[in-house]
């Protein structure tokens, strides 16, 4: 059976994202971010939905230098579901974003309260470290569609 997930959200931090390490020491970082529903209410108020988040290694890294509670992310990645039993022997779940890509969403002169090494980030952060070379066509005769 085939299958498919695929997750791409633009949101907002809803707290400062805090960079942890396992005991093995991979860094991982939790946030959640608020993403607004398309759609406002009779009263013209907008709903958002807050959706957990769970970056590892140096996405976590990239996450926690340079973004802060209140500012805009583009997140790609996938929904993982987990659970677990906590201390009072209850059953918990979880349904989170484990991100592969992040990105930022604002231009540079958006963030005039970013702290100057904020305002020289670095391209986007993908976990998919991939070599792709292109060849280059001389003409449209060349193409293969």
């Amino acid at each position: 059976m085939a299958s498919f997930n695929k997750v791409i959200l633009i949101g907002n931090l809803v707290d400062d994202p805090e960079l942890k390490t396992t005991p093995n020491g991979v860094p991982v970082t939790n946030f959640r971010i608020a993403v607004s529903r398309r759609y406002q209410r009779t009263e013209g108020q907008q709903d958002a939905d807050f959706i957990n988040i769970v970056c590892w290694r140096q996405t976590a890294e990239f996450v926690k230098r340079f973004f802060t509670k209140g500012k805009s992310i583009l997140i790609c990645g996938s929904l993982q579901s987990r659970t677990w039993t906590d201390n009072n022997g209850q059953k918990r779940y979880a349904l989170e974003v484990l991100a592969d890509e992040v990105s930022f969403v604002e231009k540079k002169s958006d963030s005039q309260s970013a702290p100057r090494d904020q305002m020289s980030a670095p391209a986007p952060y993908s976990s998919a470290s991939e070599d792709i070379s292109f060849e280059e066509m001389s003409t449209d005769d060349d193409l293969p569609f």
